[in-house]
């Protein structure tokens, strides 16, 4: 059986006589490629990792794409070992931004976000606030007026403090310089939904893939989408900018190595998502299951990342949500 230290030696030799010799060689077969996954299986993090794997291994000559589920503080612990692990290609990670860049300006980590060998974006799922099917707020207009109106009175849930709904509500308020809204905390999007539903909050806030069902049934209402454009699975929900708020906010999911991966292997792995990302089944599965796709690879995908994390820090300076 070949060694992976040759094999990785026949990757590079290949890559010295040019890019035709890369895209013909098998990719080393020694051992898989595991992609660690932060998150307990079943989030939307594993979801988009299981789907969009498959597809990309099919573009990557044998290769073999193997997930292993590592759970711990909230992703931080899989995106350390990721980080810390050697650049050879057989370790990737699966992302979700904006927790990856927001946990060092809250606490102490292992790893610099924006060093991974940044690979491909796979979904961005926009941020939407929503109110109950009775609420008397129709629009963004209508709450803000309502949250200046009324101090502190009015309640909104997430799914966590820091969380990318977290973050959309803060956003708005710094935005808009509102009066802080009263913040209220969930586990998770059930009870959230629940809450919100029973009319014990007046506003959620949460991705828009989360609420088609409750769309679709009429349970609850959407004031606006944080999208730069209207997402295809609620093209009647209007963006922020529509309403005259430019503010951009979500949750992408993709694909991210340690730092100081070869060229010659980073090449090749983006070739092969970008492949995946464009295939017609794929996106036809993807739009069944509403998850919102948003392909951007390697350069591309670390920039968005970087103007992000610049932003953000911005917030964190003025609203740290530790705090909040």
């Amino acid at each position: 059986m070949t060694t992976r230290r040759t094999a990785l030696g026949a990757l590079a030799a290949a890559g010295a006589l040019g890019l035709p010799r890369i895209a013909q060689a098998a990719w080393p077969a020694d051992r898989p490629i595991e992609v660690v996954v932060p998150y307990p299986p079943g989030g939307g993090v594993d979801t988009m990792a299981r789907m969009v794997l498959p597809v990309a291994q099919a573009r990557l000559p044998g290769a073999r794409f193997v997930v292993v589920n590592r759970a711990g503080a909230g992703g931080q612990l899989g995106w350390e070992a990721v980080f810390n692990a050697a650049p050879d290609g057989f370790t990737l990670a699966a992302t979700s931004v904006p927790a990856l860049v927001t946990y060092p300006m809250e606490r102490t980590v292992r790893y610099r976000p924006l060093d991974f060998t940044f690979i491909a974006n796979v979904v961005d799922d926009p941020g939407g606030l929503f109110v109950g099917a009775d609420s008397p707020l129709r629009t963004l207009a209508d709450l803000v007026a309502a949250a200046k109106a009324n101090p502190g009175q009015l309640s909104y849930g997430t799914t966590g403090i820091g969380s990318d709904d977290h973050l959309l509500v803060l956003g708005l308020e710094d935005k808009l310089s509102l009066p802080p809204m009263t913040h209220v905390p969930f586990n998770g999007m059930a009870p959230l939904s629940t809450a919100l539903v029973g009319g014990h909050l007046q506003l959620g806030a949460f991705n828009m893939s989360e609420s088609l069902a409750l769309l679709q049934a009429g349970r609850i209402r959407a004031l606006g989408q944080a999208a730069a454009t209207r997402w295809s699975g609620t093209p009647n929900v209007p963006t922020f900018k529509e309403q005259g708020i430019d503010l951009i906010s979500g949750a992408t999911r993709g694909i991210v190595g340690p730092p100081g991966m070869p060229a010659e292997i980073t090449g090749r792995l983006e070739a092969a998502f970008r492949a995946a990302l464009a295939d017609t089944d794929f996106v036809r599965e993807a739009d069944r299951l509403g998850l919102p796709l948003a392909p951007r690879i390697g350069a591309e995908y670390r920039s968005d990342v970087a103007t992000l994390e610049t932003s953000l820090r911005g917030l964190w300076q003025r609203k740290p949500w530790k705090e909040s």
